[in-house]
């Protein structure tokens, strides 16, 4: 593609995130490490221990908490002592989750984003939910997760979460190895979490949370509901530190942070034709939308569809085309049989905007408000509070 159009607005795109020094990517190697698993590093410089327990609020974000850290007075007792983390990119569960389990960058594992293109049969792949039958998870994503290696050093591993996740196709790509526990209300998870550690000595486990950002989808992260619903895990998180074993390392993450996007920015693109033509598949997210080209569209063609997204939304969206992403690190070291996941055009939302394909999506994701996938702060920043039970 002609290099006329640069990235907008800002001229300079942002910094990649932090591979292998502190993004979600860190985390679980680092408590391998203190656990005394061998072949991992500890980039997060963890203390030895015998027992972690990694708690996971989907949705909670560095910039939201901080905001509404007056309705979180457990893990505000902490804030000082946090560390600010990259969520990797894109800024989306189906990544981020990957990123944390495996421990390695997006571009390493392969699970890049929301919706990707399974390029062997030229369809788009919904890595949370969509997944066709014959996609076999274990091969998309072939790397042992540190899970897998904690159970082959003898480490007891549970995943405490909801249980419509128990054989999802993500659980088996990405999140292999644990013995599932499924409790459906927050302070099930938080009892089950307990239990767990009371029956193993050494044990690894991964507690789940998606309520937060059930309410940042449905209501918006500076609703009511989304400040009521981070009380309430607040108060099961307390509860459940207080039931754990003495010197347990415990970690609190989430894996991405969210933008609230006004009805009126909630664009269908696909009602602007010059802005589609000669694309075969639109994938991505709607703050990181990614469009593939057919076989057959040319050079100049392709072009001129980047021009006119720059001419419409130019000073709202950066624009770079998925060599320059690549380039730019924002997958970290990207395996060469990876990249035709990825869309050739990627436009990802700098303001509170999201783009859908109107043809593809359901009537109802236009009523989404919160929002993630970008490069922006709000979306890509989330807090580690590292915490040792006391003696």
């Amino acid at each position: 593609m002609s290099e006329t159009f640069l990235p907008v607005p800002s001229q300079t795109m942002p910094s990649a995130p932090a591979y292998g020094i502190s993004t979600l990517s860190e985390i679980l190697p680092s408590a391998a490490h203190a656990l005394g698993i061998p072949g991992y590093q500890n980039p997060l410089g963890l203390k030895p221990a015998k027992r972690v327990a990694l708690i996971m609020v989907d949705g909670l974000g560095w910039n939201q908490l901080k905001s509404h850290i007056g309705h979180a007075p457990f893990l505000r007792s902490m804030f000082d002592r946090a560390q600010k983390l990259g969520t990797g990119f894109p800024s989306t569960t189906a990544t981020s989750l990957s990123s944390l389990a495996i421990g390695v960058a997006p571009g390493e594992h392969g699970m890049l984003g929301y919706d990707v293109i399974d390029p062997d049969r030229r369809r788009v792949v919904n890595q949370l939910g969509g997944w066709p039958g014959d996609l076999n998870p274990g091969t998309w994503q072939p790397l042992a997760t540190v899970f897998e290696k904690a159970v082959e050093h003898g480490i007891h591993t549970a995943t405490v979460s909801i249980s419509q996740f128990a054989d999802s196709s993500l659980t088996r790509a990405a999140l292999r190895g644990p013995k599932f526990v499924a409790a459906r209300q927050p302070a099930a998870r938080a009892r089950a979490t307990a239990e767990v550690f009371a029956s193993h000595r050494n044990a690894l486990v991964y507690t789940y949370f998606n309520e937060l950002d059930k309410a940042g989808h449905k209501f918006g992260v500076d609703s009511p509901q989304w400040r009521e619903t981070l009380e309430e895990l607040d108060y099961v998180i307390k509860s459940l530190v207080s039931r754990l074993p003495e010197e347990t390392t415990v970690l609190i993450t989430g894996d991405h942070g969210m933008v609230d996007v006004p009805a009126s920015q909630r664009i269908d693109y696909s009602l602007q034709p010059e802005l589609i033509d000669g694309v075969e598949l639109t994938s991505g997210e709607p703050r990181g939308v990614q469009l593939s080209f057919a076989a057959d569209t040319d050079a100049q063609r392709r072009d001129q569809v980047r021009a006119a997204w720059h001419r419409a939304y130019g000073t709202k969206a950066w624009i770079l085309t998925r060599e320059q992403a690549i380039e730019l690190g924002y997958f970290g070291e990207l395996r060469p049989q990876f990249a035709p996941r990825l869309g050739d055009l990627m436009i990802l939302a700098a303001e509170p905007i999201a783009f859908y394909d109107g043809r593809r999506v359901k009537p109802m994701a236009f009523e989404m408000v919160g929002q993630h996938g970008s490069l922006t702060a709000a979306e890509r920043f989330v807090p580690l509070f590292v915490h040792r039970t006391s003696l």
